[in-house]
This record gives structure tokens, sequence and C-alpha cells, in this order.
């Protein structure tokens, strides 16, 4: 995890998968609660760093079908998991449409590209557009031509980030970057953690991250 240091303000370290509806809502919810926060306290500079978590790491490159993959899983039509998600995202704001999407794609590349994107100082804003091409337009996340476009619009050159793409030792650090989240006792997403100090799992209400984010910035230890 990335350690908060003065010159940083507070660091909130997010776990996610972007193929997870639930790190989408979590992310959307950090956002309002940043924003609920900053309204009554001299809040610092937030710092959100992403680090890679994959929920299936034996996604292959082309991807899996997303209904037979889920019916598989759980057993049944999916299609009162997909309501309840797609309720719970409208509630928070997002206009999340499971009609459109058909395939759960390997997230590998998106997540090599994301920690690229860290150094830029683009990440944030290239992994809400990641979200928004899988979760509301139905766009495949996992193919180079849909990364290298949104590449384009935050910070990347298209002939740099095709070269990430292609770099197996950068593949290769992101794979490890999410093995070491789970070694860490990480099993679900999202997972925040505030100020290198305490975490929060799940995507929990804006309430619960809005008192996360007092506590980081009063030194309050969490109870």
């Amino acid at each position: 995890m990335t350690e908060p240091s003065a010159d940083t303000g507070l660091v909130v370290n997010l776990v996610v998968d972007f193929v997870c509806p639930w790190c989408f809502i979590g992310s959307t919810r950090l956002d309002q609660a940043i924003a609920e926060v900053a309204k009554d306290t001299a809040l610092p500079e937030v710092r959100v760093v992403h680090q890679p978590f994959m929920l299936d790491p034996t996604t292959p490159a082309e991807g899996r079908d997303l209904r037979a993959h889920l019916a598989s899983k759980y057993g049944g039509d999916p299609q009162a998991m997909f309501a309840r998600v797609e309720g719970v995202a409208k509630e928070t704001g997002i206009a999340l449409d499971f009609s459109k999407i058909t395939r759960i794609p390997s997230t590998v590349n998106a997540h090599t590209l994301a920690q690229q994107a860290l150094e830029k100082g683009t990440q944030r804003a290239f992994i809400k557009e990641l979200y928004e091409a899988y979760f509301m337009r139905g766009e495949d996340i996992g193919s180079e031509p849909v990364l290298l476009a949104i590449a384009t619009r935050h910070g990347f050159t298209e002939d740099e980030a095709r070269g990430y793409l292609a770099d197996e030792k950068e593949r290769s650090e992101t794979h490890a970057e999410a093995r070491a989240a789970s070694d860490q006792g990480i099993s679900g997403v999202p997972f925040f953690v505030f100020d290198g100090r305490f975490a929060v799992s799940g995507a929990q209400g804006v309430p619960v991250l809005v008192e996360a984010l007092r506590r980081s910035t009063t030194g309050t230890a969490r109870p």
C-alpha cells in the first residue's frame, strides 16, 4: 500500500477491479463523501491511489461471456442480481446498464495503464472513464483499441500506451501487485485504506466514508 506523506495530503488507497460494479459504486461514493466533508471541514488535499485487484486472475485475454459465467458460478438467471445492483447504482447517481454488457474482460491491461496514469496525475480520471466505458456504454475494456482511446484522453500518447500494453514486465508487475493485495488478506473489493491507518471494506454508504475521512483529518484512531 502507498504510504501517506506530508506533501501528499491525505492518501486514500482504494483497491478495486474495474469489472466490479460495487467498486464503481464505492468509488463514486468516496467522491461524494469527500465533497460532503469539504463543506464543513478544512479538508487537506485528498489523494486517491488505486491498487489493482483481480476478481478472477484466470480470465483469458479474450474475456468470458458474462451471463454464462455468472449462471455457471451462482446458478440460474443473473437478471435479478443485475437489477439489484442497477438499483443501488441509480441511488448513487450512476446509470449502470447491464443490458449493454455482454462479456467479462480481462483487466490486466487496464490495471497496467492505470498504474502508469498515477505518475501522470490522471489516474483517478482515467479509472472513472474505464468504469463508465464498461458499465454505462458496454465497451470491452480488455480490448486494445478501447484502452488506447481512453488512455489518449488522459495523458498518454497512443504509442506510449501501446508500449505499456506490449511490455510483459509491466503486465507481470500488475499481476504481482494484485497478488500482493490478496496476500495482505484482501478478499473482496472495494477496499479502502485511509491515511495508512485503518480500513473500510465494501461499498459502504457515504456516511461511513464521511466518518472515515473525518477521523483521518482529526487523527482519531478507529475505536
